[in-house]
């Protein structure tokens, strides 16, 4: 008989290989609530603490537990070594008697949200998209409002409904008004979105009262997801004026199940575009030793039908700038705290993160093969997927976040 293949005997390129390895939490097939960390090797998920405990680890104890809290909460130097032990224990040949049985189908377990949201804070860090959604709304002005190219502008969100991808999304209602409206009405969203974004995750909190300066990023941000910042855009446009997003944003924001450390993107790390006139010294990044920007290539499909190719590479704000923007005034960070990047919307038309931006607010319908769309429909599924240059020419796989939507409740 032919030797069975191991599942640690990857295709070449697998975007899931060795120099990946994400984190995130599992369960076996009846029992949810015994939930174990897990990392991403191909399309199996080694459970970590199992390994680390058959393998004699110092690490055992920071694996063997039901969500990534006490792994986020170790700092940088932990981060570093216990993904050198994962990266020797999925490639070095002596190991594999122990971590073979170890290994589990993506498909055979329940992937859960991998960490308990903190505080959950949103951007607008793409030029693009803040100048598309200016020219949309204020035809007649200038796209960008006068502080837009000064601070990374941003507000506080809902952490409690940030939900792990494949979570199902129930169409939010609230009050709407139309301009031809006399009045309010109040009833399901008819103008529901979706944004393209990508997820910062915080690790290591920081003592109120003192800034992270941009050159300690790596200090506390562990790693990063896809993120879908599901918008009611009718709710949106009647409500945010004067203090900006509420019940159109707070109902639901999807993560994937997978949090790439920051460590498996250092071939993806790029300059960000360049500035129109020199920032506020705690913002200016010119005099960093790392390229603040990230090369990620979004896909964004409804109804597995390609819709837009937003480039991350283009976000006029780096993730170092949004944090230290978050803390300038001395808030203080938690483990666990989740920041987004704002829409993703590159400069052609096929690479807007948005349908708002790819409709023009319904201007322009999409045409997709079930139909026309201007905003989402009951039962259409929205995935996001991506991928960065990984090192030696290979590809690090981002995990996929995808939501259905199911009508209101």
């Amino acid at each position: 008989m032919p030797e069975q293949s191991s599942p640690l005997d990857l295709a070449e390129g697998d975007p899931f290989g060795p120099h990946n390895l994400p984190y995130g939490v599992f369960s076996m097939t009846g029992h949810p609530a015994e939930r174990r960390v897990g990392v991403r090797i191909g399309n199996h998920v080694l459970d970590a603490g199992a390994a680390a405990h058959a393998l004699g680890s110092p690490y055992a104890q920071l694996l063997a537990q039901p969500d990534l809290t006490a792994l986020l909460s170790a700092g940088r130097t932990a981060w570093r070594d216990v993904r050198r032990a994962l990266t020797a224990w999925v490639t070095v040949p002596a190991h594999r008697a122990d971590i073979e049985p170890l290994l589990h189908p993506v498909e055979s377990v329940t992937l859960h949200l991998p960490y308990q949201v903190a505080d959950y804070v949103d951007f607008y860090a793409s030029e693009n998209h803040a100048t598309n959604v200016g020219r949309i709304f204020r035809p007649d002005g200038d796209p960008l409002t006068p502080n837009w190219k000064h601070l990374p502008i941003g507000y506080h969100g809902r952490s409690g409904t940030v939900v792990v991808s494949g979570t199902d999304v129930v169409r939010p209602a609230g009050q709407r008004k139309a301009p031809s409206d006399a009045a309010p009405v109040f009833g399901p969203s008819v103008k529901l979105d979706i944004e393209a974004e990508v997820g910062f995750l915080v690790g290591v909190g920081s003592e109120q009262g003192r800034p992270v300066a941009l050159g300690d990023f790596r200090d506390h941000v562990f790693g990063l997801s896809l993120l879908n910042d599901w918008s009611a855009r009718d709710i949106q446009a009647w409500e945010y004026v004067p203090l900006g997003p509420f019940l159109g944003k707070s109902f639901a924001t999807s993560v994937s199940a997978w949090v790439t450390p920051l460590e498996a993107l250092e071939a993806a790390r790029i300059a960000p575009p360049a500035r129109d006139f020199p920032l506020l010294p705690y913002l200016e990044d010119g005099g960093e030793e790392e390229p603040g920007g990230l090369d990620l290539r979004i896909a964004v499909s409804i109804n597995g039908q390609l819709v837009a190719e937003p480039p991350f590479a283009t976000m006029y704000w780096t993730a170092a700038q949004m944090l230290a923007q978050m803390t300038v005034n001395g808030a203080s960070l938690r483990t666990g705290d989740l920041y987004g990047s704002g829409t993703v919307s590159g400069s052609e038309a096929g690479q807007r993160g948005s349908l708002l931006e790819l409709t023009w607010n319904g201007r322009d319908p999409l045409d997709l093969p079930d139909g026309k769309r201007t905003f989402l429909e009951d039962g259409d599924t929205v995935t996001l997927t991506a991928w960065a240059p990984g090192p030696h020419g290979t590809r690090v796989g981002l995990g996929e976040v995808t939501g259905r939507i199911v009508p209101a409740s």
